[in-house]
């Protein structure tokens, strides 16, 4: 048989042996298996000493971090992701609004000090509560406003609050998506306390003090011992 032909032969019981097995191969790739978030009920994060965990995401995570951090009876802001499909997003990756992912924050509170419902309040009341996909002039899916639940009475909460105020936007509606918590992805460190960590910041001075000193302004009860000095 001449060479050409022998080749050509060879070629063609390669694809017909292996070629099917490589597409299955590519079709459930790693890179894909890896990255693949399995959406199902509501996930209740488990509290520890007493504290309870609750998620929210609204524009910048800098300026909800510090917003939530002036409040009284919360522990902790951290600056994260949170629903969309992909596992372990960074900040880049979201940014390509390929991921499904908000900028979120998860805030750790003494329930005994502030409730749910109150946290949903401090949500509401820092934010354009009709803007869809950003907040300001931080725009795009990844800015989009988020209220996540973790149970049924979480649910109801958010779903009364949002009702009362549909009533008094006056044929305007509010952006928030109301989604089930699955998981949240702390952000790279120095996403976090950015606002305390760079204060002379441009974006900080400009955009998240603002918004911060808005939101102060309008529930003072709701501030915590430093805020308030």
């Amino acid at each position: 048989m001449e060479p050409k032909k022998l080749y050509l032969l060879l070629v063609l019981i390669f694809v017909a042996t292996f070629g099917g097995t490589y597409f299955l191969l590519k079709k459930e790739s790693p890179e894909i298996a890896k990255n693949k978030v399995t959406r199902n009920l509501p996930v209740q994060v488990e509290t520890q000493n007493g504290f309870k965990k609750a998620y929210f995401a609204s524009g910048c995570f800098w300026c909800v971090e510090a917003i939530y951090e002036s409040v009284k009876g919360v522990k902790e802001s951290i600056s994260g992701y949170s629903g969309g499909h992909t596992k372990n997003p960074t900040y880049n990756e979201s940014n390509t609004e390929r991921t499904g992912h908000a900028e979120a924050v998860e805030i750790i509170y003494d329930p005994t000090v502030i409730n749910f419902k109150q946290l949903v309040t401090v949500y509401f009341g820092s934010q354009n509560v009709t803007q869809v996909n950003g907040q300001g002039n931080d725009r795009g899916s990844q800015y989009r406003s988020i209220i996540f639940y973790q149970n049924e009475e979480e649910k109801k909460i958010i779903e009364t609050k949002i009702e009362q105020l549909n009533k008094q936007l006056k044929g305007k509606k509010v952006a928030a998506e109301v989604m089930h918590f699955q998981k949240f992805w702390i952000a790279e460190e120095y996403h976090q306390n950015y606002e305390k960590l760079h204060p002379n910041n441009s974006y900080i001075q400009n955009v998240s003090i603002p918004r911060l000193k808005k939101f102060q302004k309008k529930f003072p009860e709701l501030l915590n011992e430093e805020a308030k000095h």
